[in-house]
Formats: C-alpha cells, sequence, structure tokens
C-alpha cells in the first residue's frame, strides 16, 4: 500500500508543471493570507516585546488612585516625602533614595518620512539613572536642572526631524535646546524626550507629577512597599510593579492585533480554501483518465486520495513560506509607533517576524491545504472506474 501511494503521489506531483497556472493560484492565495497574518502578528509581537523589556522586578510605579495610565495621573508634590520614606526603597551611594518623580505630556514634532507624530516628553531628573541603570547618555550630555534643556531617546532621534544635539525645539510654543541623546537597552523609554521635571512642569503650568518610580532594594520588598504606602491614608495613590504596569498598557492593544490578525487571516483563509478546491477539482478532472487506468491495474483509493492532498499541502506550505518571506523581508526590524494623545504614551517597537510566526503561518497553510483538498481527494478516490474509462 506505502508503495502504491508513494508511486501515485510521485506521478502527480510530476505533473504539476502541466497545470502551473492553476497551482500558482492556489500558492499566491495562500501567501497573500500567510502574508498578511504573520505581518499583524509581527506587530502584536513587537509591541509586546517591547514593553516586557521595560519592566524590572525590583521597580514599582506610584500612580494616583483613579488613574488607567501616567499620562492620566497627578501624584501630589507633598506625597513625594512619604514616598520617599517608605520601607524597601533603594538608597544610592549618598543616600539619596532611588525615586524618580515624573511628569509626563504628549508633543507633536515632524516625522523624517513626513507628516506629524506625537512624542512622550517625559520630565525626570539626574536621580532617573540610579531608578533606571539601564539608561545611558551615548552622545553629548545630560539637561541640566533648571534649563530647557532635551536629551533624545535613539528611537525617538531615527523618527523625528530637527533633534540632532545642538538643534533648538518647539515644545508647546517653547523653544528647547537638544544637548543629548540616550539609550534605555531598546524598551519604551527609547522613544521618548527626557528634561528636568520642574522645568517642564513650570513651562506647561501643571501643579503636579505624573508619576513615582522606585528602584527597589529587591523585588521582594515590592509587598512592604506597597503595604506601607497604602496604609497611608492621607496619600490617594496605588502602586504597580513596573512589569505589571507596562504589561497591562499593552494588553489591550497587543490582543486587538492578535483578534484583527485572526480574523482578517480566517476570512482570507477561506477565499483560499475555496480557490483551492476549485483549482484541484479541476486537476482532479484533468487527471480522470490517470487515475482510472491506476485504478483498474490495481491500485487502491489511499494512493489517490493522498496524491491529491500532498498537492494540496505543497502548494499551501510553499504559498506559505512565499508569504511568511516577504513579511520578513518587507517588515521585520521595521519601527513602527503606537500613536498618542496629548495624555497618551507613545510608543515605538520593531515589527518582529520570527521562526515561531513562520511556524505559525505554515500551520495555517496546512490547515487550508488540508481543508482544500479533502473533497477533491474523496470525489477522485470514489471515481467510477467505467464512467472514467468511456471515451467521450
Amino acid at each position: 500500500m506505502w508503495k502504491q501511494i508513494a508511486a501515485v503521489t510521485a506521478m502527480s506531483l510530476k505533473s504539476l508543471p502541466q497545470r502551473l497556472a492553476p497551482s500558482l493560484v492556489v500558492v499566491i492565495g495562500v501567501a497573500g493570507v500567510v502574508g498578511v497574518l504573520v505581518s499583524v502578528l509581527g506587530m502584536a509581537t513587537g509591541l509586546s516585546r517591547t514593553l516586557a523589556n521595560t519592566g524590572d522586578p525590583s521597580r514599582a510605579i506610584v500612580l494616583h488612585k483613579a488613574a488607567t495610565s501616567e499620562g492620566l495621573s497627578n501624584v501630589d508634590f507633598d506625597w513625594l516625602g512619604p514616598i520617599q520614606d517608605a520601607p524597601g526603597v533603594l538608597r544610592g551611594p549618598h543616600g539619596e533614595p532611588a525615586v524618580s518623580p515624573e511628569y509626563i505630556i504628549g508633543l507633536n514634532l515632524p516625522q523624517r518620512s513626513g507628516g506629524e507624530a506625537s512624542v512622550t516628553v517625559r520630565g525626570t531628573g539626574a536621580v532617573a539613572f540610579l531608578v533606571h541603570p539601564e539608561w545611558r547618555i551615548v552622545a553629548g550630555r545630560m539637561f541640566r536642572p533648571g534649563l530647557r534643556e532635551i536629551v533624545v531617546g535613539s528611537a525617538a532621534a531615527a523618527q523625528f526631524s530637527g533633534l540632532e544635539i545642538g538643534r533648538h525645539v518647539d515644545l508647546g510654543g517653547k523653544d528647547w535646546t537638544v544637548v543629548g541623546r540616550f539609550t534605555s537597552g531598546g524598551d519604551s523609554h527609547d522613544s521618548e524626550i527626557l528634561a528636568d521635571v520642574h522645568t517642564l512642569i513650570s513651562a506647561f503650568n501643571w501643579g503636579a507629577y505624573s508619576s513615582a518610580t522606585v528602584r527597589l532594594d529587591s523585588p521582594a520588598s515590592f509587598d512592604r512597599f506597597r503595604r506601607a504606602l497604602l496604609a497611608n491614608s492621607s496619600l490617594e495613590i496605588d502602586v504597580d510593579r513596573e512589569q505589571d504596569y507596562y504589561q497591562g498598557q499593552s494588553k489591550q492593544l497587543a490582543g486587538l492585533l492578535y483578534v484583527v490578525s485572526t480574523v482578517v487571516g480566517a476570512i482570507m483563509a477561506i477565499g483560499a480554501v475555496f480557490t483551492a478546491l476549485n483549482t484541484l477539482y479541476s486537476a482532479v478532472a484533468a487527471r480522470t483518465g490517470e487515475i482510472a487506468t491506476l485504478r483498474a491495474i490495481g491500485f487502491g483509493p489511499a494512493g489517490v486520495v493522498v496524491s491529491v492532498l500532498a498537492e494540496a499541502m505543497l502548494l499551501s506550505v510553499l504559498g506559505a513560506l512565499i508569504g511568511a518571506g516577504v513579511a520578513w523581508l518587507l517588515f521585520n526590524g521595521n519601527a513602527l509607533s503606537t500613536g498618542s494623545g496629548e495624555f497618551d504614551s507613545q510608543i515605538m517597537f520593531k515589527l518582529l517576524v520570527g521562526p515561531s510566526l513562520v511556524g505559525v503561518g505554515v500551520a495555517w497553510a496546512c490547515g487550508i491545504g488540508l481543508l482544500g483538498g479533502l473533497l477533491p481527494a474523496i470525489r477522485a478516490a470514489r471515481l467510477p472506474i467505467a464512467v472514467a474509462l468511456r471515451p467521450t
């Protein structure tokens, strides 16, 4: 039986060049499905990876208890002291608490590619580099307190024009000087601009911090730190682990991208299945005499079924590899942005098309090939020998 299956399958595949045009229709259809699916999943994967890299288990973020994000939070100036004095806070080399009070605002800047987009400007201070040891100045210098100076993240510098060191930038109608560039190791802060927190608050006539980021002496200190702050009735705050906060920020958008990719992929896959059905039915009709002859000389129906399914799977997998390859060539590593408004953080991230997503695409293609080839395979196996061999 296995020899018969191998022989009939080989014969079927050898005849593919004679059906090149309809076969290419199947390949292109599946390539389109997989290309779109992998590209959208690559967006979700890239966003999730970037935000996952942002969190640190030894850091906590303090927001107003009614806020869902930094941009919608107000932390009173008077609350900073109790946060700094809370148990579990790391102390720097001079005894300073590793607590970075921060203020963020979203502002529009011209992009290198044309048009405008929003960038997050984060007010902070020198202590931020104690809280975020992964931050490094890679060119120029740190901004000076009290002056309208900014340090630009490497991803923001790549996306927006006019952020070279020494240039003057209009932020909210006021002139700021670019004095340095920093990197945060590829996390979401790479997409931001840093400035002195009190200068930024004064420039935009605000009356509170947005948040406070705290580095703890160990991840195990989080519960003790959180309990102490929540027990203080004068503080209207909530405390999250930094990892949990950023994962929560990405969950809604990443979940939407996964749903979109699944729905769009399923709709396109239905079209690809019908294309495969039509193509393979035509292939079976063209091979009617050949299939009947094989059946007449003793070949069983199993070989015929497998040969048709093998053709469907081969064309589908070939289409999947082409679609995933095109998605990888065109989109892998491309910088994308979530966009933002005045009170939402903009996050730049890279679209990631890796082996796992190629595997997802191939799995979808196998499903398309199986569904598209099953009915034509059954029809070929049930083809009456006498009718098929009757001269027309």
